[in-house]
């Protein structure tokens, strides 16, 4: 750039500055102009955030957006056509579902309904891509056409000509200086950007029909995607109700404990032929172990084979005064039985009642 040059770009933006702060008046644009650029920039800031929202709205996950968008960057570069896409919520909790009911078993009621549930799930993620791929070619890459040429244009045109009405500005405060053709051809050069920029911001806002259209298409597309997802619930709400009737309407089982084989009465048998608690205390235990010939509960062993007793099948914790609390493997003498729900026994000293199916019967009561 030459010496003139570089004081003319330097002068005019000296005199931006200026006009900025408070200095010289320079040539101002008509109303007209200014309204038409004020429409214009809201029409550009709407495009433009349209489209990072609707991005967003289909694909929330900002880490796994900006992944996908380098993976579909990279596939372009190796020219591969098929890119991966978004993981959507309802493919993988489909997932989660249908592996856990498979490995609960289909026959099982929650296993099959979770299957069902998953399989639903899955179409609907499918659904979900169909939206995805829709909005893209429909509403979001024409979008993007606009941001990128049109609205480009406007910034580029509006850009030069603020230069141009510096340069005219500078050349009219030297009238008299320089020649009045270059004044004139600076004045030309102003009122042909401006009307560059005007016709640019006016195609703009008056091509928005297409937008329209686009918006359009952006609900076309919703619409469809809500139809196709309530189709797959309903039709799994369906089976859900099959499955609770049955589930409502089948006679409820109870619980039957499995007969003890032979070998766990004989765990009970003491080898003089009385019986011992099969779990008791690491102290009584010991005691066994240490004094064998004269261990001091062998009589009372002896005595209680024809005592009522029971053994203990689970721990009972007792929960109203008055319950015998035990613990598993531990073996009760029975006093007497208050109903088909409950016997009363001792233990250790203590007497009390407990259920009866939380127990195994050794010796019953007398009739």
């Amino acid at each position: 750039m030459s010496v003139a040059g570089f004081k003319k770009q330097f002068y005019k933006a000296s005199q931006l500055v200026s006009e900025k702060v408070g200095g010289a008046e320079g040539t101002k644009l008509d109303e007209d102009f200014k309204d038409l650029e004020r429409k214009a920039d809201v029409t550009s800031k709407a495009v433009v955030e349209v489209i990072s929202k609707t991005s967003e709205y289909l694909q929330p996950n900002p880490a796994t957006r900006a992944k996908l968008s380098m993976l579909n960057t990279v596939s372009k570069i190796r020219g591969q056509l098929n890119s991966p896409g978004y993981p959507q919520p309802e493919g993988l909790l489909g997932e989660c579902m249908t592996k856990y009911g498979r490995d609960m078993g289909e026959d099982t009621n929650f296993g099959g309904a979770l299957v069902d549930v998953g399989e639903a799930m899955k179409r609907m993620a499918e659904v979900k891509d169909s939206l995805d791929i829709d909005v893209k070619q429909n509403v979001i890459d024409p979008l993007q056409a606009v941001a990128e040429k049109d609205i480009k244009d406007i910034q580029f045109h509006l850009k030069k000509l603020e230069g141009r009405r510096l340069d005219y500005d500078y050349k009219k405060k030297r009238q008299g200086k320089i020649p009045d053709e270059e004044l004139r051809q600076a004045l030309e050069k102003f009122h042909e950007s401006k009307e560059l920029a005007e016709r640019s911001m006016y195609n703009l806002l008056e091509t928005d029909v297409e937008q329209v259209s686009q918006l359009s298409s952006f609900v076309d597309s919703l619409l469809q995607y809500h139809r196709q997802a309530a189709e797959i619930l309903e039709e799994v709400t369906d089976k859900l109700k099959e499955r609770v009737n049955d589930a409502q309407s089948r006679p409820r089982r109870e619980f039957t404990p499995k007969p003890k084989p032979a070998a766990f009465y004989g765990e009970l048998e003491h080898s003089n032929g009385g019986y011992l608690p099969a779990a008791t205390s690491p102290s009584s235990y010991s005691a066994a172990a240490q004094y064998p010939a004269s261990f001091p509960q062998r009589t009372s062993v002896k005595r209680r084979q024809s005592e009522p007793c029971c053994k203990a099948l689970y721990d009972f914790e007792p929960e109203n005064d008055g319950e015998l609390g035990f613990h598993e493997g531990d073996v009760i003498s029975l006093v007497s039985q208050i109903d088909e729900n409950w016997y009363e026994g001792t233990l250790r000293g203590k007497t009390g009642y407990f259920p009866t199916n939380y127990v195994d019967v050794v010796v019953p009561l007398p009739h």
